[in-house]
């Protein structure tokens, strides 16, 4: 499938950004280590003005960043993916087998999930579909009566082992939050590797046929766009309009919402800012961006997010640079206290500029 028809001018700074790759691990870069990532970071805070995260809350009138109600409990199933996409922050990938969650750890996510009175379970990776137990995961927290959302890459729906999913999960009545970097197959493909455009549109008309996407509130479907450079995400109610007229034009695709994500400084587009020499420039733009609106909605205030060996963190991104929860010994989930995790201060660092540049940028999408 091409692009025939274009709603707006495709300039160079579309099409010029990550490349499908490997991960850092396997490739065994220095930058692999979350530890190594942060002194990159802290390096460029030195050559950067005002790179400093606390110092900005702070002039926002934030003295410490803390927790408002739990209501999204997320679980990082592990990094295996099928996928190796050129942002990912995850630094998933086919040859993660290393990271996975084990069952013990799962039901221990349960027993957590218990003690609070969060509403919604989102499952993340890599892609959380490969992982043994998803299945048995989904169907738990349903029986719950828990809002469960899946984090996909659409392109896993494609697989022998997946041609099931979307009507199992329209029939569970899961979210579906599918990654989609643009309606255009040159950016999307520039990204996430050639062919996956096409895939992708694939794997929507499936979810369609299986309900999504049509307007029902059982049956959600929504799009996950970021940048494929080094450069702040639009505005998401004008690209959601966009995205929409041009999806169901060309291609008879239909969905709920999109959410306009930042990339995050770290992992593998942290390496591209790197090889490209857009680091400073990128920190920059995010510092200057800061918007103190955002800080209200941001994800670590109403989040827990759990790693795939069970730590517990504030969200995704700490989680990646492996910035735990928990004064002195780290928190771990089999040991999760509600009160104890909501009088823990949220862990800042510069990348958190990240989410807290232009509208916002959250798993849930914008924050203003």
């Amino acid at each position: 499938m091409t692009a025939s028809i274009q709603l707006r001018v495709i300039t160079e700074e579309d099409v010029v950004g990550p490349k499908a790759t490997r991960s850092l691990r396997v490739r065994r870069l220095p930058l692999a280590p979350p530890d190594e990532q942060l002194r990159v970071l802290s390096t460029a805070s030195t050559r950067v003005a005002s790179l400093d995260f606390d110092a900005a809350l702070r002039d926002a009138g934030w003295p410490a960043l803390d927790r408002s109600s739990l209501e999204i409990f997320q679980i990082n199933l592990g990094k295996l993916c099928n996928m190796t996409c050129r942002h990912c922050h995850v630094d998933a990938g086919p040859d993660r087998t290393d990271a996975m969650m084990s069952r013990q750890a799962v039901d221990a996510c349960l027993e957590a999930l218990d003690k609070t009175d969060a509403h919604t379970v989102d499952l993340t990776g890599g892609a959380p579909e490969l992982h043994p137990d998803f299945r048995y995961l989904v169907d738990e927290a349903r029986r719950r009566g828990k809002h469960v959302i899946d984090r996909c890459n659409l392109t896993i729906l494609l697989t022998r082992r997946m041609t099931d999913l979307p009507e199992w999960l329209a029939e569970r009545e899961v979210e579906v939050v599918c990654s989609l970097p643009h309606y255009g197959e040159r950016n999307t493909d520039a990204q996430r590797g050639d062919g996956t455009f096409e895939k992708s549109i694939v794997a929507l008309k499936r979810l369609n046929a299986a309900g999504y996407g049509q307007g029902d509130p059982k049956r959600v479907l929504t799009l996950m766009s970021n940048p494929a450079g080094a450069f702040l995400s639009g505005n998401q109610a004008n690209m959601e309009r966009e995205w929409k007229r041009a999806l169901e034009r060309r291609f008879g695709v239909t969905f709920d919402r999109l959410f306009a994500l930042n990339n995050m400084p770290i992992s593998r587009f942290l390496e591209w800012l790197l090889e490209t020499g857009n680091l400073e420039a990128y920190m920059q733009r995010l510092t200057n961006a800061f918007n103190p609106a955002t800080v209200q909605g941001l994800m670590c205030r109403n989040t827990i997010s759990i790693s795939w060996d069970g730590y517990v963190y504030d969200c995704d991104f700490n989680q990646m640079l492996d910035m735990k929860v928990g004064r002195g010994a780290a928190m771990r989930i089999e040991d999760f206290d509600p009160e104890t995790f909501a009088a823990e201060r949220v862990r800042t660092a510069a990348h958190c500029f990240g989410c807290t540049a232009g509208s916002g940028s959250s798993c849930g999408g914008a924050t203003t």
